[in-house]
């Protein structure tokens, strides 16, 4: 025990703060987009990673670490998405064992609908809150922990700023 080395006051403080944000923003997200748009944020967050792909598809091997998720995972929504014709699967014509996701017309009128009340539910959570200099500020924090987190930089986020 004498070798833990446990959080001072400040620390705690934050940390304590960071953990509220992890579970508040991630349910007050889900809960926007389930109640305007019948999506959970993960299932968003699969229609926009293929909006962006080219051609809009992905490997649903590469759609698994783009939306920095499991493979079972992955597979689970993109099977929810498919019912509801937003998303069509096939198989990989380079190998048999793989499979693509591809974004149906639906599924690109959805995620299109979608975006506006999502993006206006991240602005009013997060950065109407801050001014310039604390949106990069905050980008930096994200950085460095996601650093510490993810030291082989595996983890699918936005570019780097310029």
């Amino acid at each position: 025990m004498s070798d833990t080395r446990w959080l001072s006051d400040d620390e705690q403080r934050a940390w304590r703060k960071l953990a509220a944000l992890m579970t508040v923003v991630p349910a007050a997200l889900d809960a926007q987009l389930q109640r305007d748009a019948g999506l959970t944020m993960f299932g968003y967050w699969v229609l926009s990673m293929l909006s962006e792909a080219p051609g809009r598809e992905l490997r649903m091997s590469h759609l698994a670490q783009q939306s920095n998720a499991s493979p079972s995972r992955v597979s689970h929504v993109v099977s929810r998405l498919e019912q509801q014709g937003f998303v069509a699967r096939r198989k990989a014509e380079d190998d048999a064992r793989g499979s693509i996701a591809e974004l149906t017309e639906a599924g690109l009128a959805k995620v299109v609908a979608s975006a506006p009340g999502h993006v206006e539910k991240v602005r009013s959570l997060i950065v109407d809150a801050l001014d310039e200099s604390q949106v990069t500020l905050l980008d930096d924090l994200c950085t460095a922990l996601l650093t510490q987190v993810d030291p082989r930089g595996t983890l699918s986020v936005a570019p780097p700023r310029e």
